[in-house]
């Protein structure tokens, strides 16, 4: 500045250089004091997430306490619960539990009788292993005898299987050589007539024989020729109410369907039915069932035969 009050361009400069060194002396303050405060903002901030971390786990801490109390006060709950029903049970079962003090005792006593019961088996049983012992000792000395004897009882049971084999050999001939006489018997029946036919042709051929002759005795040989079972007869007759003996057989001799000249049972009773049949005006239907019924039974008396003739049988009536 001048004497006359002027301010100069240096002057001026130098004021403003010192003003702008303090503003930036200042701001430079400000600045370290702003990062100052953001370094503790950014310390605070930090702080602050911890803490607000430590309430979480705090609360998180809290909830599961608080969990844990209910569970506990739940269990003491429970156990004060089963206190009072453990103290009602004792209660009750102090009576039991002396009952069962008492079966104790004597269960107690049982075993004790039990084992002295079985103290003597135990003896008893080493007295029999020492009798077994002597017994298989002596039956060793005494196999031979033991052997001999089995020898002696699988002959004696051979022996009585072949005297079995032996009578069964000799039924079974018995019934081959009745079945072989009753085969031979049925043959003989059968040459009978055969005999007959040639006697007949013999007769036919004799000179000496008048005609009146040869026609009756041609008539008796042709009546001899019949045959049939007497008692079937009798019992077919009987069943259906036939007395006329002469003539049914006439009747049934044209019912001899095999042609043989031989009766059946089962012919008679058909010739029965239709002879029983001619006779009665209205025959009804259970009366035909009977003759079905007789020709059973004469079929079931068929094997008893008598061989007759119709000569034979009118000499006999």
């Amino acid at each position: 500045m001048s004497e006359g009050g002027t301010i100069t361009p240096e002057t001026q400069i130098k004021e403003l250089t010192e003003k702008l060194e303090e503003e930036t002396e200042r701001l430079l303050k400000l600045y370290a004091a702003y990062e100052q405060q953001e370094a503790e903002l950014r310390d605070t901030k930090a702080e602050v997430e911890v803490l607000e971390k430590e309430i979480v786990e705090r609360e998180i801490e809290k909830e599961s306490l608080e969990a844990l109390l209910t569970e506990k006060d739940a269990r003491i709950r429970d156990l004060e619960m089963k206190a009072g029903k453990s103290s009602k049970q004792v209660e009750h079962l102090e009576p039991e539990l002396q009952k069962m003090e008492e079966k104790f005792t004597r269960e107690k006593d049982r075993l004790g009788k039990v084992f002295s019961i079985a103290e003597e088996l135990d003896n008893d049983l080493r007295l029999a292993v020492i009798e077994l012992q002597t017994r298989d000792d002596w039956y060793m000395e005494h196999m031979s005898l033991f052997e001999d004897l089995n020898k002696a009882i699988k002959r004696r049971y051979e022996m009585i299987e072949a005297a079995a084999e032996a009578e069964r050999q000799s039924q079974h001939m018995g019934r081959a050589i009745a079945e072989r006489m009753e085969e031979m018997v049925e043959a003989r029946a059968a040459e009978m007539t055969l005999d007959e036919a040639s006697e007949i042709e013999s007769t036919d051929d004799s000179p000496a024989a008048s005609p009146d002759a040869t026609d009756a005795e041609t008539e008796e040989n042709e009546e001899d020729e019949w045959n049939w079972s007497e008692s079937v007869l009798v019992g077919v007759m009987e069943k259906n109410g036939i007395t006329d003996r002469d003539a049914f057989v006439e009747f049934a001799k044209s019912y001899d369907m095999d042609g043989n000249k031989y009766l059946k049972g089962s012919e008679l009773g058909a010739a029965a039915v239709d002879f029983v049949a001619k006779d009665a005006p209205a025959p009804a239907e259970e009366p035909a069932e009977e003759p079905a019924e007789a020709e059973q039974t004469s079929e079931d008396k068929e094997p008893e035969v008598v061989w007759r003739n119709s000569g034979n049988s009118d000499g006999n009536q």
